[in-house]
């Protein structure tokens, strides 16, 4: 069985955007769907982000595919520096990496650090990389998208005019990312 987790980000929650759609969707095809609630804003930090994941350490394996949204997908980044598990494959959407702008820059560097990322360890624990970032993301600027595929050797998947990936910008069902996750949990 495909364990997915789905990440979401600042201020954000499991019912928001496109995550309840994919979770069915991916749910139909027999997958184990897990979309955790971090804390957000408030008590925003890696360790209490990462305290929250270790309810769900039976369920991160070989098989599991990770999906992160905005600062999940950095967070996510953060999961396969820790974790010497090699996962089937990592979905990053719309997430900050250091590259200014950055609208919740002040909460969000906690979690970038020092915008430093063990790239090799990142590449080392997941089997295939997913980028997907838009040119007028209000939130995160397109530059972080580019560099993010550039360190993990990988396409960007650009979708033009799609903002921050979000319900506001029309993203309440995101087909393009559950196509490619079909693709990889049929391999």
């Amino acid at each position: 069985m495909t364990n997915v987790f789905i990440f979401h980000g600042t201020g954000g929650y499991p019912e928001e955007n496109w995550f309840p759609w994919l979770k069915q969707e991916l749910g139909k095809l027999g997958c184990n769907v897990i979309v955790p609630q971090f804390p957000t804003p408030k008590n925003q930090t890696l360790d209490n982000w990462l305290n929250i994941l270790k309810n769900y350490g039976q369920f991160y394996n070989k098989n599991t595919i990770l999906v992160g949204h905005s600062l999940g997908g950095a967070f996510l980044l953060r999961v396969l520096e820790r974790h010497d598990i090699k996962v089937k494959a990592a979905f990053i959407v719309a997430a900050p990496i250091g590259v200014l702008p950055i609208k919740n820059y002040e909460s969000d560097r906690l979690f970038l650090g020092k915008f430093t990322f063990d790239w090799k360890k990142i590449k080392n624990h997941c089997g295939k990389f997913f980028i997907f970032h838009s040119d007028n993301d209000p939130y995160i600027s397109i530059g972080n998208g580019e560099k993010l595929s550039k360190k993990l050797n990988t396409k960007l998947i650009f979708i033009p005019k799609a903002g921050h990936f979000n319900e506001s910008a029309g993203y309440a069902k995101f087909y393009e990312l559950l196509e490619k996750i079909k693709n990889q949990i049929l391999k």
